[in-house]
């Protein structure tokens, strides 16, 4: 008998045997100290609104100032007694004023927040004897029976849509918070950026500060007629087409002023402007300053060998600032405003119709849908375009009460290369814009016509500072020589 072979083929076998049984090793485990834990489960607020970042003095419960019932995963009960808007003038003295009572109290009497100037200034020219101190006393008649009246329904309607009490329109750019928040929280593409509580920049500024107001001039911006025809790039009227008009209107690029040109913000002079009473400066504030004289009360000021700077409180610059040297201010200054010569250009829009339309006739609106107002282009755009016709009513820009009627605004003509120069009534001679150049018109379900074409008191022109400063030019006296005495040198 062969041992060999037998040997041989048994250890074939075993060797066989062996790979058919082979396993895997076991994966190494780590230690339990090294283990990763499960994450945890998240509930209440920080369940679905996960991506909520706090600044660092505001880390607080969402329902500090939200109210509602955190650590609850259903959101009918965690949004019990939800706070939306918690910087709202209805309920900041109760959120922000636990914190900020100081800034609340003084905010309350800014003109941010009552609006005294605006309001009042165009109820007077309207016939109003009495003078406001909040737009919530701008009255609401049932039956409007007089130009008055006209006009406070147009304040609340069409005018007070850019103040502490409202968001603001549905454009891109404009949509901001609502009390503390509408200058102190970012907005970005019509929703809220970020929870982080800032100084207001520009574009807070901006946001209710465009069209054909002051503070849009100060970057160059003087906004189209609302035709068609007068905007540029031309575009279609195809439904749904929705141009990128993040200001309402497309504008005209023209000279930025030389203070945003050189990196200064709005809040650079215009301070504690949302807090109490503003700092009164004028461009001689700083520039007219002589060394040796009282630093002017600005906090982003201070002199420097004799030489006055000023630092960008949003760009974190320095700029020496350059002192009144030509003799033309020596001998002009006390008669002649500084934008008088100074000014690039003006807005010198007039005159502005805005008629109360209760009359379902849209069709005669039919190039004139974009009106810089987001309610009335939706709906203008809606009843040309759909046979289920929205009705015709329009909200009241501080309750959001939408009431009957509808305020279409137009102009006769918007301009910027003559600025209006007049003597105003103190003997200085400044620059004016029609602001005050309204015509009002309603017209009823019925085709009735109780006001047409109702003017104020006087021509409408107003003082006005236009943000455009730059050089003067050297045919700067053409433009007051003739409002000047005779034989004036």
């Amino acid at each position: 008998m062969n041992y060999t072979f037998l040997w041989i083929l048994t250890f074939l076998l075993v060797l066989c045997s062996c790979q058919n049984n082979e396993v895997e090793p076991p994966t190494p485990q780590k230690p339990a100290s090294t283990q990763q834990s499960a994450a945890p489960v998240k509930t209440g607020c920080r369940e679905c609104h996960d991506t909520i970042r706090l600044d660092a003095a505001h880390q607080l419960a969402c329902t500090s100032c939200h109210q509602g019932v955190d650590q609850q995963s259903d959101a009918d009960r965690s949004h019990a007694g939800l706070v939306a808007r918690p910087s709202h003038p209805d309920h900041m003295q109760k959120t922000c004023g636990s914190c900020h009572a100081e800034q609340l109290a003084t905010a309350a009497k800014s003109l941010h927040f009552t609006l005294a100037n605006k309001v009042n200034t165009v109820r007077h020219h309207f016939g109003a004897q009495n003078t406001l101190t909040t737009p919530l006393d701008i009255p609401q008649s049932a039956t409007i029976d007089s130009p008055l009246a006209l006009a406070d329904d147009m304040l609340r309607r069409r005018c007070l849509r850019c103040h502490v009490y409202s968001a603001g329109d549905d454009y891109a750019a404009v949509t901001h918070g609502t009390g503390c928040s509408a200058c102190h929280l970012p907005f970005k593409d019509g929703s809220l950026h970020s929870h982080a509580f800032t100084v207001p920049t520009d574009k807070q500024c901006l946001s209710c500060h465009y069209g054909n107001y002051v503070g849009s001039d100060y970057y160059g911006r003087y906004e189209h007629d609302y035709n068609w025809e007068y905007r540029t790039p031309y575009t279609t009227t195809t439904p749904g087409n929705v141009p990128d008009r993040p200001y309402g209107v497309e504008w005209h690029e023209l000279s930025t002023d030389i203070h945003h040109q050189r990196g200064l913000s709005c809040i650079d002079c215009h301070q504690k402007i949302g807090h109490g009473t503003p700092i009164a400066l004028t461009c001689r504030t700083c520039h007219g300053w002589q060394p040796g004289q009282a630093v002017p009360a600005l906090t982003n000021v201070s002199v420097r060998n004799k030489t006055l700077v000023v630092r960008s409180r949003t760009a974190d610059k320095e700029h020496l600032v350059p002192l009144l040297q030509h003799p033309a201010h020596k001998q002009y200054g006390q008669k002649v405003a500084c934008q008088v010569c100074h000014g690039q250009w003006s807005y010198n829009d007039g005159s502005t119709h805005l008629l109360l339309s209760q009359h379902e006739d849209h069709d005669a609106w039919d190039r004139l849908t974009v009106q810089s107002s987001s309610e009335v282009e939706a709906l203008l755009e809606h009843n040309l375009h759909y046979s289920d016709e929205w009705p015709l009513t329009m909200r009241d820009g501080l309750t959001g009460t939408a009431r009957p009627g509808i305020w279409y605004q137009g102009f006769s003509q918007r301009r910027w290369e003559q600025m209006e120069i007049h003597q105003d009534s103190d003997g200085i001679i400044k620059v004016f814009r029609p602001i005050l150049d309204l015509h009002l018109s309603m017209i009823e379900a019925d085709a009735t016509v109780p006001f047409d074409n109702i003017t104020g008191q006087g021509k409408g022109l107003r003082p006005y500072t236009p943000h455009t400063t730059g050089p003067a030019g050297l045919f700067y006296r053409d433009r007051f020589q003739h409002l000047l005495p005779k034989n004036t040198p």
